[in-house]
């Protein structure tokens, strides 16, 4: 099984470094902190749509002003 990571790590390195942060944050912490990161990556999400429509809605501005 060929799987390419990011950066070319492999299984072996992405199972240690996976065991490493579970020994350093303990069991209870790692859900509160992929529920933050998911929260930050869902306001990243609603940003960027917000920015996108923003820029649509100048833009429809803009041609009904021409």
């Amino acid at each position: 099984m060929n799987m390419l990571f990011i950066g070319g790590l492999g299984m072996q390195e992405i199972l240690l470094i996976l065991l490493v942060v579970l020994i350093f944050f303990g069991g209870k912490k790692i859900p509160e902190m992929m529920r933050g990161l998911g929260q930050g990556v869902r306001s990243f999400k609603e940003g960027m749509e917000g920015s996108s429509d923003k820029k649509a809605e100048e833009t429809a501005d803009k041609e009904k002003k021409e």
